[in-house]
């Protein structure tokens, strides 16, 4: 059974810093794609980041050149480094685990991400 479990938000003031982690279980071999996501309030869901089991790696054009995504190369743990932080970061953010069959591993602009599997979240705020 796939589990995920987000952890390492909180409270930053703008042009801050902080690193989420993502620890996922249940695969033998990893999952083949995983990505971070949020979402404020009632706002559409709006894709972070991806990791394809690859390599392969892509960015939401709002965080790009602030936020990394990486992999521990031990474990199934992700990580989202998030630099340069703006209010307009705050959000909840999750982690999720195999995109629907057919969806691409990467953030699709405009296109609200999916998963089949996902944590429950972990809240990032950002004041000004």
């Amino acid at each position: 059974q796939v589990q995920i479990q987000e952890s390492g938000g909180g409270s930053v003031q703008a042009g801050g810093s902080m690193r989420l982690s993502c620890s996922i279980s249940g695969y033998r071999y990893g999952p083949y794609c995983m990505g971070w996501y949020r979402q404020d309030g009632g706002n559409e869901r709006e894709g972070v980041a991806t990791f394809d089991s690859d390599g392969s790696i892509t960015y939401g054009e709002s965080v790009k050149g602030r936020f990394t995504i990486s992999k521990d190369s031990a474990s199934d743990t992700f990580y989202l480094q998030m630099n340069s932080l703006k209010p307009e970061d705050t959000a909840m953010y999750y982690c999720g685990a195999e995109p629907p069959f057919g969806w691409p591993c990467e953030v699709q602009s405009g296109v609200p991400p999916r998963y089949n599997y996902f944590g429950q979240g972990t809240q990032v705020t950002v004041s000004s």
